[in-house]
């Protein structure tokens, strides 16, 4: 049912909990399942340094989770908008037709946080 890179992710997530002092700070939920993950972002330069998360929900939502933190550390924040809920699916080998969405939550997450984080910058520069 779950390829080994999902249940590796399940198993070992990656880039898990908070940074002490996040540039950004979101929170996603998905109320059909219930699934919700806190992400906090630290940027520098327009570039994610560093990406934490948590997560409550099924274990395809901890691996999708693990590998989209991956996938989008170390981008600009330009590159990282890019990492979509296919994206997250296709670099763990696919995911079951029924836990697809789980993908979705850290790329809504990344993308709304990373739009937060510009449009304060935006607010900050009109000043």
């Amino acid at each position: 049912m779950y390829t080994e890179t999902v249940l590796d992710h399940f198993n070992n997530p990656r880039n898990v909990g908070i940074i002490d002092d996040p540039t950004v700070l979101v929170q996603v939920g998905d109320p059909g399942c219930g699934d919700s993950l806190l992400l906090t972002l630290k940027i520098e330069d327009d570039r994610l340094v560093d990406i934490r998360y948590k997560i409550y929900g099924c274990g395809a939502a901890i691996a999708t989770s693990s590998m989209g933190s991956e996938l989008a550390k170390g981008k600009t924040l330009a590159e990282a908008l890019t990492v979509g809920n296919a994206e997250v699916a296709a670099a763990l080998g696919g995911l079951p037709e029924e836990k697809e969405h789980c993908s979705n939550l850290i790329a809504s997450a990344l993308q709304a946080g990373i739009r937060q984080y510009l449009d304060s910058r935006r607010q900050e520069e009109a000043k």
